[in-house]
Parts: C-alpha cells; structure tokens; sequence
C-alpha cells in the first residue's frame, strides 16, 4: 500500500534545492508519478553540489530526487510555458517554488491554472512566504535559521550560534507542503475541486520556535544557548565518559530516580537539591557535576547498558558511521540502496514513515537532466517533428 497509495496522481514539479524535491520525493516515493521540471542546461542547482558525488551525480541531488523523471523546459520562453500550462492541465498536483509573483507573471499562478484545471492542487514553497515587506526576497536554510532565532537557540553559552546541521526548515518546510498537499487532496475527495497551497521556510522555522515562543511569553526572559540540554527538565543533556559521550534524558521523577539506580547512586533523587524537575532546574550545574562524576571514568558502552538495564532513557552520542552501523538501523529498514553507476552499494534514507507496516518500495535512480523530454511530451500529444522544433526555439532542450 505503501508503494502505491498514490499511484495514477501526477505532480509537475518546477522546484529545485532541498525543501521541494524533498516534498515530491516523498509522494513519488508513495507512488505519485512525478515530472520534474528543469532549466536546459544546468537543472536543479542540487546536480552541482559536490563534492561528493556519485559517479556523475552530486550526492546531494541522489539523497532528494529518486523516483522522478526529467523535462527541460525554459519558463521564460511562451512556448514554455504554454506547454507548463498543457502539463498542468493534465496533473493533479502543480508543486513549484518560484518567488511570490514569478509563477503569475509567467502565466502560472493558482487563478492561471485553476482555470484550465479546477481540480488542480497547487503548491507554493517560497522563502517568506506571500505577503509581507520580505515577501519577494529569496532564502535558505541557514538564513531562516537565523532569521526565525533558531540558531540563537544553538551552540554552547558563551560561543556564537551554530547552524542545526541538517536542513531542518528545508526538509521541514518540505514536509508541510505534502502535509497540505495530502490533506487538499482528500478535501478534493468531497468538493471535486483542487486547492491552493502555501508553505514556507518562514512559516517552518517559526513553527520550531513554538516552545521557545511559548516559554518566551511566560517568562519574558530570551532564550540562551545551552548547548546539548534543554531549559525546561534537568538531565537532559550530553555527559563526557571515559571515551566518548552518552545523553542522558530524564523528563520526569521517575526516570531521574532510574538514571540515579543505573549509574549506582540511588539516593542521589532523594537529594533535597534534586528531588522534583523544579529543584533539578535550580540547582542543574551541581547536578550536572554530579552525574559527571559517576559518567567520566566510565565508557560510554558500560554507561548506556546501565542505564538501558535501569530502564533510564539515554543514547550513546553516534556519528553517521556509526549510526549507520547499528542493528537498530538494519532493523528499521529506513535505509536502503539505490544502486547508480560503478556505485552499487549506494544507500539513501527511505520514506521516514511505514503504512500498514511498509515503507514505499519505488527506489528508481534520480532522472539524467532532460532524459523524459522526448516521452512526457509525446504522452502530451506531441510528434517528433513538434518536438524539434521547440527544441529549436530554445523552449526545450
């Protein structure tokens, strides 16, 4: 079911970078027929970053464009966008992330397309989203990471804010855009009629912000770095071991009590300074001290299976090899390989998501740029004498 849930729903996919290719992705991966849509000559900025690089791919553009097929097609061309528009008018989903403005003054805007396809869903992914003095700026990831306070909140006190290494608002922003596009689809189920939707790297780093903001307005105090730990609960943090680091998390009394009997310091919960989350928060830098205490001369494989034992949340700190390492991992069966040239043993991270117990199982190669061209316009009606010449004209290629 995984697989095929939206098989027979085509999506015409005009975005590029991370956030919308992570979008389509993960319906192409559901079984969504996806059409990308791509500049003659360079494409999605993604296929020049590198290195890495797999063979003649940027791995970057394989981790985000499996399952897809490839036209190149000049929007800034009539004969280009007339041909969006045919494309359109045969899709389900139309997915882009051209400025505020771009897509209407190319004829490509919700009120353009609804016209020719009233049952078309239409998605908007911009940076600052529709309205607002920002609204025709572009943006990325760590930009917005700024811009929302999510890297004032990241990094250690008393250094300067860091990047979240992943792209957290870019796939985020990735996510809710198939979150609306999901949802208008099931509306059109009842209305028979399509939607517009919006989503934003804005909109996305302000929604991560919604506990900070929450906390914000009842304190009145700006949040401060705090490195790996968290303002509200005590521990939750990283602890140094005798070769490496292990997090600890305890988000309730109980569970402190279980880290305290699995690191063989019971009495340490019934600590006046440590006996409920509210004195554990007063009194975090005497505490920490003495959870380090017990961590430091230990290795990080003694410490978690301790913990596990006590029944005490906690993970040793691992790096991608490592992660990937694990039997958890295999067990979970979210990364597979997606085999390219010379490169067999290539693996990507499925569909973070299983429905009725599976995860999508379309594992198809990223498209070469413009490999479709020639057979998603024959589809459309056209012969190859029509197609050369709009490759002529340059509105193709």
């Amino acid at each position: 079911m995984a697989q095929g849930i939206l098989a027979g729903l085509t999506v015409i996919d005009l975005t590029q970078n991370v956030a919308g290719p992570f979008c389509s992705q993960a319906l192409g991966d559901l079984g969504a027929t996806i059409i990308k849509v791509e500049r003659p000559g360079a494409g999605d900025d993604t296929r020049a970053w590198s290195p890495p690089s797999v063979g003649r791919h940027s791995s970057t553009f394989l981790a985000l464009n499996r399952n897809k097929s490839s036209i190149c097609i000049d929007v800034d061309t009539v004969e280009g966008q007339r041909l969006l528009g045919e494309l359109a008018a045969t899709a389900d989903i139309f997915l882009h992330s051209m400025k505020p403005g771009s897509a209407e003054r190319r004829g490509l805007g919700w009120e353009d397309l609804r016209k020719i396809n009233p049952k078309l869903v239409y998605a908007a992914i911009s940076a600052f989203g529709s309205a607002g003095p920002l609204s025709s700026l572009p943006g990325y990831d760590p930009l917005m990471q700024a811009f929302t306070g999510v890297m004032s909140t990241t990094g250690n006190e008393g250094e300067d804010p860091v990047r979240v290494g992943v792209s957290l608002i870019d796939m985020g922003t990735g996510m809710w855009a198939a979150i609306g596009i999901l949802s208008s689809l099931l509306a059109r189920v009842q209305t028979g009629e399509g939607a517009n939707v919006e989503a934003s790297l804005l909109d996305t780093g302000v929604g991560w912000m919604s506990v900070f903001v929450s906390n914000f307005g009842a304190s009145g105090q700006v949040p401060k770095k705090m490195g790996s730990a968290m303002a509200m609960t005590v521990p939750y943090e990283l602890f140094s071991a005798a070769d490496g680091s292990v997090f600890i998390a305890a988000g309730n009394d109980r569970l402190f009590a279980k880290v305290c009997k699995g690191l063989g310091a019971p009495a340490l919960s019934e600590d006046a300074r440590f006996r409920t989350n509210p004195d554990r928060v007063h009194h975090r830098q005497e505490l920490h001290a003495e959870l380090t205490k017990l961590v430091s001369s230990k290795s990080v494989a003694d410490v978690v299976e301790a913990l596990r034992d006590a029944g005490a949340p906690c993970s040793e700190m691992n790096t991608v090899d490592k992660m990937l390492e694990h039997p958890q991992i295999a067990a979970a069966g979210i990364v597979k390989p997606l085999p390219v040239a010379d490169h067999a043993d290539h693996r990507v991270v499925a569909l973070p998501v299983k429905i009725d117990g599976a995860r999508g199982a379309r594992f198809e190669q990223p498209p070469e740029l413009g490999a479709d061209t020639d057979s998603i316009l024959a589809a459309l009606g056209y012969d190859p004498e029509q197609v050369a010449a709009l490759r002529a004209s340059g509105a193709i290629a």
